[in-house]
């Protein structure tokens, strides 16, 4: 288990003291602020101009000279990022990206499902993965170890993995066609609950992911904090969870 770190100053946010420290990679998310200024980015759903802001404000607490995030489909595509960029870059369909360019923020937008850090400390590159039930099914975590092999040239067992802060496994409750689909024949028992940040350390493993961590903070549980889509009945905004190779 690893638990994120509350960052002073500007707005809400949470961070990976050890992975600053030992990698030189900033590994955070974003809080929900107070109930009459929640902390919103989600893009079309608070003012426009408020959500680009702090997204604005956000690359600059991060050093960060460009970011990249997307409208996200709940699936398995992964998006390589190489070189420079300037302010926010809005894509379509990737639930995830991945680079090995220093200073460029790579974020995807969670409200219970769990966002997936990778770093490969050999080759410095990093990749964030947006995991639901349908992603973690479909193989989104597999699909972004795939892209760091190919664009750079990481071997797996160098990976260290971490499952940041999502819905738990007691507060996650689902039908038995969702559990058939996420959990190996015959796992899992006779519960109604899922243990997505658990499953996706399982297929971590299998890849031969060697470091693994997983977050002990709940958004549901801790709906003080966080955005949470169950806690909320589907009302919440959503946080963004952020990745940076530092120079």
């Amino acid at each position: 288990m690893l638990t994120e770190s509350p960052v002073a100053g500007w707005g809400p946010r949470f961070e990976l003291d050890d992975w600053r420290a030992r990698f030189g990679v900033i590994a955070g998310i974003t809080g929900r602020g107070e109930a009459n200024d929640p902390f919103d980015f989600a893009l079309g759903e608070s003012p426009p101009a408020l959500v680009l802001d702090r997204w604005a404000r956000l690359q600059s607490e991060c050093g960060a000279s460009g970011a990249v995030v997307s409208r996200q489909l709940h699936g398995i595509g992964v998006e390589w990022h190489s070189g420079r960029s300037n302010g926010l870059r809005i894509l379509d369909g990737k639930d995830g990206h991945a680079t090995s360019t220093p200073g460029l923020l790579i974020a995807v937008t969670v409200a219970d499902c769990i966002p997936v850090f990778l770093h490969d400390p050999t080759t410095r590159s990093i990749a964030l993965l947006h995991a639901g039930w349908r992603g973690t099914a479909a193989g989104v975590l597999r699909a972004g170890i795939r892209l760091l092999e190919a664009q750079a040239g990481i071997s797996v067992e160098d990976l260290v993995m971490h499952c940041g802060p999502g819905i738990c496994g007691s507060c996650y409750e689902v039908g038995p066609e969702v559990r058939r689909a996420i959990l190996p024949e015959g796992e899992g028992g006779f519960s109604s609950c899922v243990d997505l940040r658990a499953e996706l350390a399982r297929q971590g493993r299998a890849a031969g992911v060697r470091g693994l961590t997983r977050s002990t903070m709940c958004t549901k549980h801790h709906h003080d904090s966080f955005f949470s889509h169950r806690g909320s009945a589907g009302t919440d905004g959503r946080m963004v969870a952020y990745m940076m190779l530092l120079p």
